[in-house]
């Protein structure tokens, strides 16, 4: 199998799991490792792994061959964590672990974490029960849930078969709908599911030559939409993320190229949302990309500091950029389908689409509409 064809299901890179004493022995831990057929280790309950070579990012390549299955004692269900300085769609955030086997360049999660391993947490009945409380607390509101602000969805769906449970316990819940979103091409366990029309299955989508260079251990183009196109086929809505856009040598091509093979393999009434966001990130970010991967160039180009403090393209270069990749977009997608910018002003929307969200409703609105009506 060629390098180009080995990473659809990235779960696979994992080499070794540990399990939190306490959880040893439930079924669903017996499950996962049933299905993983890998080595384990047990460890004792808030202790870490065994130490891994090297300080953390330098030893992150190796920790993501590590999976920890454990108890999340947190929260699992809150709102995205946006700024008040550009607008947010009020996405919430469903946390179902941390990390994930694949390693894009531009991943913020280098610089969130300070644990180089792989996290799933097992207790999935409180996160439901989380989730029910919140619903029940406010009856008249609408949820979007994702799963993939802190780990990719579907990454790990081999093992855990963690879809199956979320899709059938939303797709019972009138007042939310579930994202999830993905790099992979992991969707076996999506089929045959009643959904009801409560989850949106969506990728992520770049640049044929970014998708290559720059997001390591992840499925190809051709594999996201082939499987994007099963899950249209299983009745599912789709969306597609193109975040981040970055520019690079033949950009106006490459966003061409992967749009139209995106509209010439998946129907385009089955999408109900586009996002767009120009590449952004933490200073922090730039330190840590730039030394565990000294080959790309992303952070090289010019930038300014954002009202959120994150660097950010000139705002003249991402107006170019997104007219150009929204054009495209707008001439195939369906009427019904949202495109939307992820966290961008309103001087922004009104360049680029000659409208502010709020002349619309608000992005809320806007995306709610898609899979509401």
């Amino acid at each position: 199998m060629s390098q180009l064809q080995s990473w659809a299901d990235p779960s696979l890179f994992i080499k070794q799991i540990h399990v939190e004493e306490s959880c040893l022995d439930l079924p669903y831990t017996r499950e996962i490792l049933q299905r993983a057929q890998l080595p384990y280790t047990v460890v004792p309950d808030y202790q870490d792994p065994e130490a891994f070579p090297g300080l953390y990012p330098e030893n992150l390549t190796a920790g993501k061959q590590h999976l920890l299955l454990c108890r999340n004692r947190g929260h699992f269900f809150k709102p995205c964590p946006a700024t008040k300085e550009y607008r947010c769609c009020e996405y919430h955030v469903l946390n179902i672990g941390m990390n994930c086997p694949m390693d894009c360049v531009y991943c913020i999660l280098q610089a969130y974490l300070n644990k180089p391993w792989l996290t799933f947490f097992l207790n999935v009945d409180e996160l439901l029960a989380e989730l029910t409380s919140a619903f029940t607390a406010e009856p008249d509101r609408f949820f979007r849930i994702g799963t993939g602000e802190f780990t990719d969805s579907l990454a790990l769906d081999r093992l855990t078969h963690l879809s199956r449970k979320l899709v059938s316990f939303i797709a019972g819940q009138q007042q939310a709908v579930l994202e999830l979103k993905t790099k992979s091409a992991v969707i076996a366990n999506l089929e045959g599911l009643e959904h009801q029309g409560r989850t949106v299955v969506a990728w992520s989508l770049n640049s044929t030559p970014v998708m290559v260079r720059e997001e390591i251990r992840t499925a190809t183009l051709k594999q996201r939409l082939e499987a994007a196109r099963q899950c249209a086929h299983w009745g599912y809505k789709l969306a597609f993320h193109f975040d981040p856009i970055i520019e690079h040598h033949g950009w106006q091509q490459g966003y061409k190229e992967t749009i139209s093979r995106l509209f010439d393999m998946v129907p385009a009434d089955s999408i109900a949302w586009i996002s767009m966001g120009a590449l952004r990130y933490l200073p922090a970010l730039k330190n840590i990309g730039t030394r565990r991967f000294p080959q790309s160039r992303i952070f090289s180009q010019e930038f300014i500091e954002g009202l959120d403090g994150k660097s950010r393209y000139f705002r003249p270069h991402r107006v170019e950029l997104y007219k150009y990749i929204y054009d495209l977009l707008k001439s195939r997608a369906a009427a019904k389908t949202c495109i939307y910018f992820c966290m961008e002003s309103d001087e922004i929307w009104r360049e680029v689409m000659g409208y502010t969200p709020n002349e619309k409703g608000g992005i809320p609105y806007m995306l709610n509409q898609t899979v509401q009506g």
